[in-house]
């Protein structure tokens, strides 16, 4: 074992809880950081004041935890699409990614994970070549915002279940290479990647040296341990490339309960690491 894994877990797991509980509860179960997904804060990252920012921040800091950053940046959003062939379309959409960028930096985050698939899958006239000129044309443009917040994106391949845009880490590989910036990288899921046809640690191993975040989850939607994803294979793949950065819980089925996914996800993560040693 390289190093030490270190896990989080997506808030809005635990539901309408208070953020201070739901930080409480991550830190005694034994995480090391929370994600946030953005509308449980706010219906737009523009509502939450300086004055919240802070308190976000002073509440995570309270637990022990760090804030990894945000992800469904744009889950019950209206009018953003990174695909959109309307120009006024594309130039919202990034605008408002920059003010989730600035969100994420006052918050103490780093990490955002863009996933939104029905934000960016294909539009009516909009070839697949055309939808990922205008991709590498969003995130270009929103790159000097990335740098004054020191953020990172991380784009999420998806499964063609969930969109018809980037779904393989090889084509996501590919258009970060064309962004050309070490501020626009790769995240990685599991049950994403279940999708692909080439098995799951050797995408890990692949995309090495684009790999920023990490999001543990099963086919079956909940956390990992809840289903038949063997995660010993994937942690293995994960040690062998030296991964140092956050391994986070992101169910989609909550019907086991927050506590019940929070606690049995990181003691199976713990139980799968302890094997590598």
């Amino acid at each position: 074992m390289n190093s030490p894994f270190r896990y989080a877990i997506c808030n809005e797991t635990f539901g309408d809880w208070p953020l201070t509980k739901a930080c409480d509860l991550a830190a005694e179960a034994g995480y090391g950081g929370i994600e946030i997904a953005p509308f449980t804060l706010a219906a737009l990252a523009t509502d939450i004041t300086a004055a919240q920012r802070g308190e976000i921040r002073r509440t995570i800091a309270r637990a022990g935890l760090d804030c990894v950053g945000l992800h469904w940046l744009l889950a019950k959003t209206e009018g953003f699409h990174v695909a959109h062939p309307d120009t006024d379309v594309r130039n919202q959409t990034v605008d408002y990614l920059g003010d989730l960028a600035r969100l994420c930096h006052d918050i103490g985050g780093r990490v955002l994970v863009f996933g939104s698939p029905k934000q960016r899958s294909l539009l009516p006239g909009v070839t697949p070549e055309q939808a990922i000129d205008h991709l590498r044309e969003v995130f270009t443009r929103l790159v000097p915002v990335l740098e004054t917040t020191d953020t990172v994106v991380a784009l999420e391949p998806l499964s063609p279940v969930e969109t018809d845009v980037l779904t393989t880490a090889a084509e996501t590989c590919r258009l970060i290479d064309a962004i050309g910036s070490p501020h626009v990288r790769l995240h990685l899921d599991v049950k994403a990647m279940a999708a692909e046809p080439t098995p799951t640690p050797e995408i890990i191993v692949a995309s090495a040296p684009y790999l920023e975040h990490f999001h543990a989850n099963d086919e079956n939607l909940q956390g990992p341990g809840f289903g038949g994803v063997d995660f010993l294979p994937i942690f293995r793949a994960l040690d062998e490339i030296s991964y140092a950065g956050w391994i986070s819980v992101e169910v989609f089925d909550y019907a086991p309960g927050a506590e019940r996914l929070a606690r049995e996800s990181i003691e199976y993560m713990q139980r799968i690491e302890a094997e590598l040693a």
